[in-house]
């Protein structure tokens, strides 16, 4: 090369090096320069890479969390979330509230009563009687707030500030009934009534008027519920109540018995201040609307009804119990 040539090439500029240019290294062994990035998003890891392959339809979903729990664990959680509150007890026919049925249970002592409580800010005359009776038979009670009570009993209802956990009422046999009755026997048999506030009124009448007993079917029938002891107003707790499979072959074990049955009916003849009560006797009341069923009145000894004088041709039923058992006494004691 000349000289002329020479100074031409070195005043040549040089080419500059672009950013992805690598520079040439003839040593293979030597470590390679990672390249510097200025801007955009970090590079993806695996577990990136996995989640971004996830369906884009599901992208809106949350991110569900791995529970590693047992599943027994997780099971009794999701019951929990179904059921309730733990501290949640369910309502029962073992709970008694409002003033009267809760003292006559403390009094008459015949079903044990667990535990009273009493709701706080309760200015009621009697409650001083509960706690008395509670105290005297060594029952536990509390005061709780009033707002607790919503556990245990319906909305709305009227507890007096006071509720009872007592066992069961108790059903007596029919023949423990029959075999402890007189010669002026005076039973009440009911035929398929349904509410328990009508029960339970009738088994308040059948108390005041000292029945010996009280039957009731089996089947389609209102059963001993605490609707029916709060209806009762405490007669529940001295009334002797049976259930019969069949009031039919009942009627007829009474009948053997030489015991009336009368049965109440619109379409009697006599009224019910015509028969003789003096008898030992056992009245048959019907259910509400239906009254008594067919075979059940063809199977009665006689029936009478009570003279209606307005526009309505019948009584509820438990106030016709109370017009007939009534009429019964006034003929005994007379």
């Amino acid at each position: 090369m000349n000289e002329r040539n020479r100074r031409r090439s070195d005043n040549r500029p040089s080419r500059e090096r672009k950013g992805n240019d690598r520079p040439q290294n003839n040593d293979r062994n030597a470590p390679r320069e990672r390249p510097v990035r200025t801007g955009g998003s970090r590079p993806e890891s695996r577990d990136n890479r996995n989640f971004a392959r996830r369906d884009p339809d599901r992208s809106d979903r949350p991110e569900r969390r791995n529970d590693r729990r047992p599943q027994l664990d997780r099971d009794r959680d999701r019951d929990s979330r179904r059921e309730g509150p733990r501290d949640r007890e369910p309502r029962s026919s073992n709970v008694l509230y409002g003033l009267l049925p809760v003292i006559e249970a403390l009094r008459a002592g015949s079903r044990r009563v667990d535990r009273v409580l009493i709701a706080d800010g309760s200015q009621e005359k009697r409650i001083s009687e509960v706690i008395e009776l509670c105290r005297s038979a060594s029952i536990a009670w509390n005061r709780v707030p009033r707002d607790s009570f919503s556990k245990y009993v319906e909305p709305g209802a009227n507890t007096q500030g006071v509720i009872a956990f007592a066992a069961s009422g108790e059903y007596t046999d029919v023949d423990e009934i029959l075999d402890n009755i007189g010669d002026d026997a005076l039973l009440l048999l009911l035929d398929g009534v349904e509410d328990p506030r009508n029960l339970g009124a009738i088994l308040r009448v059948a108390e005041c008027a000292a029945v010996d007993g009280v039957v009731i079917p089996e089947r389609r029938a209102v059963g001993l519920t605490d609707t029916v002891a709060k209806s009762s107003a405490g007669a529940i707790e001295y009334v002797k109540v049976a259930r019969a499979s069949n009031l039919n072959r009942l009627i007829d074990d009474l009948k053997a018995r030489n015991i009336w049955v009368v049965g109440s009916s619109l379409d009697a003849s006599i009224d019910h201040t015509g028969w003789d009560w003096t008898r030992p006797s056992a009245l048959v009341l019907g259910g509400e609307g239906s009254g008594l069923h067919r075979l059940v009145a063809e199977n009665c000894d006689v029936l009478v009804k009570i003279p209606m004088y307005g526009k309505i041709d019948s009584l509820n039923v438990s106030v016709a119990a109370g017009v007939i058992l009534f009429e019964a006494r006034r003929q005994r004691k007379g």
